[in-house]
């Protein structure tokens, strides 16, 4: 029979996985770093018909040319895109090693809804960040790169600007997708139910609405619109998801 740990065991435990997850998000962020043409080939590629979504929509020729401002923004913008980059490609092994953390002081019970929730919470996000990459921003970036209000004035965008609101906008649309997750495990405690979401749909437009405005990066009504939609549609999943939640 193995002594309980005590709380300085709990700790060094606790370094020793954070360690290890330093040392992967480190090793995948120096790989996307070195891997430079193929990086910013996928980060890039929304900024011109060639891409997929807009190829599939019919859209238009036409290329939005980049430009930088600053001596050393390319440099740190090659650095946060790698990094963001590396969270991302590490994110299933940090998953992993919380979940082993945690997973000795679980019931069996406990154990197996934690598998469950944090698999799904972590698929949405997946979801959702390819949902912005292949819908949400590109969509934004055609209207809003594409749009003049005279010929004779041309569109400037830096690369600060085009790689802020892609990585906001991923991080944004990601930690939207969790509200079915979120919705099920209330509806799970009997905190909500698919009558009461349904009741208060109305409010939940209103609310969208406003949550859309306030974490859109930019101030167009086409992005808010273009957020919204997908944010009131995981609303209607959400109902359903609660609906078949407490029926089991």
């Amino acid at each position: 029979m193995t002594e309980p740990q005590t709380f300085w065991d709990h700790l060094d435990v606790l370094r020793a996985s954070l360690i290890r997850m330093a040392i992967v998000v480190t090793g995948f962020t120096v790989v996307a770093f070195l891997m430079k043409d193929t990086l910013f080939s996928i980060v890039l590629a929304p900024r011109s018909s060639h891409f997929v979504t807009y190829q599939l929509l019919g859209a238009e020729v036409f290329t939005l040319h980049l430009m930088n401002t600053g001596l050393t923004e390319q440099f740190m913008i090659h650095v946060r895109t790698a990094l963001y980059a590396g969270v991302l490609l590490a994110s299933p092994y940090i998953l992993y090693e919380l979940f082993r953390f945690v997973s000795p002081g679980l019931y069996a019970n406990e154990r197996r809804y934690t598998v469950w929730i944090v698999g799904a919470a972590y698929l949405m996000f997946i979801i959702g960040t390819f949902v912005n990459y292949f819908v949400v921003f590109p969509m934004t970036v055609h209207f809003l790169g594409t749009y003049q209000v005279s010929p004779d004035v041309a569109n400037m965008l830096t690369l600060q600007s085009y790689i802020d609101t892609l990585l906001g906008m991923s991080l944004i649309m990601g930690v939207v997708f969790e509200l079915p997750v979120v919705c099920a495990v209330m509806g799970r405690m009997g905190l909500i139910t698919n009558r009461m979401m349904t009741a208060y749909r109305r409010h939940a437009i209103v609310a969208i609405l406003v949550v859309a405005a306030i974490i859109t990066p930019t101030t167009d009504i086409f992005t808010l619109m273009v957020v919204s939609l997908p944010i009131y549609l995981l609303y209607e999943l959400s109902i359903q998801i609660v609906r078949i939640t407490k029926k089991n």
